[in-house]
């Protein structure tokens, strides 16, 4: 997936925001009550947000 498969609007989070986010996917996700068709949805977005992620460190490590 590259990073233009990715949508605007988790393009458009900062580091820290999508990061936050992640954490909170995870939690919900270790969650016994969570739900088999909520968790796809939801580690389908941790995987759009890992992959913005890693985009955004590679920019990172191109500037120094």
């Amino acid at each position: 997936m590259k990073n233009e498969n990715i949508p605007a609007e988790i393009k458009s989070k900062s580091l820290k925001e999508a990061q936050d986010e992640i954490n909170e996917i995870l939690v919900r996700l270790e969650s016994p009550e969570t739900e088999l068709d909520k968790s796809i949805n939801e580690y389908k977005r941790l995987i759009l947000l890992n992959k913005h992620v890693d985009h955004l460190f590679k920019i990172k490590l191109k500037e120094l």
